[in-house]
């Protein structure tokens, strides 16, 4: 398995934010490689999950990304291993709980301050003006620090 290097992989996850890609994208991306999944299979896997699952402003992407990295960390791939199953639901709710803890909700309109469920299908361009009244960015890299210190946690238990 490759390093994680979690502030490495936290500002790339911002990076790639920044490149336009979406919060899920971004956070799943910056780790796909330990899992030997190429950065177009990672964009492809996580696209729909932006903008709190499609821009429905529900469980943020961000999230989103840490989860889809939680199911390659402990997968849970058999239908009758309700321990895998088990493990990899803990992690999930280790993984919302810690990024909770920090950023009060793991629901997109509350991070974002929205009093509305949905938006438009189409994203907004992404300029100065955005980034100044959106903490995407910042939600992007402290949902890679969580699960990269998650990762390293992992990796210390395997010895």
């Amino acid at each position: 398995m490759k390093t994680i290097n979690v502030q490495e992989r936290s500002d790339k996850a911002e990076a790639l934010f920044r490149e336009g890609y979406n919060c899920a994208q971004a956070v799943y991306m910056a780790y796909a490689d330990i899992y030997c999944i190429s950065p177009e299979m990672a964009a492809t896997i996580s696209a729909s999950f932006g903008g709190g699952m499609g821009r429905m402003r529900e469980v943020c992407g961000a999230c989103s990304g840490m989860f889809l990295v939680a199911s390659h960390a402990i997968p849970a791939n058999d239908p009758t291993n309700k321990e895998a199953k088990a493990a990899n639901y803990k992690l999930v709710q280790e993984l919302a709980a810690d990024f909770k803890a920090e950023m009060g909700s793991i629901i997109c309109r509350d991070l974002l301050g929205l009093n509305k469920k949905g938006d438009e299908p189409l994203p907004e361009e992404r300029t100065e003006a955005y980034y100044k009244k959106r903490p995407c960015a910042e939600i992007v890299h402290h949902a890679a620090e969580v699960v990269g210190k998650h990762l390293e946690h992992l990796l210390e238990e395997k010895g």
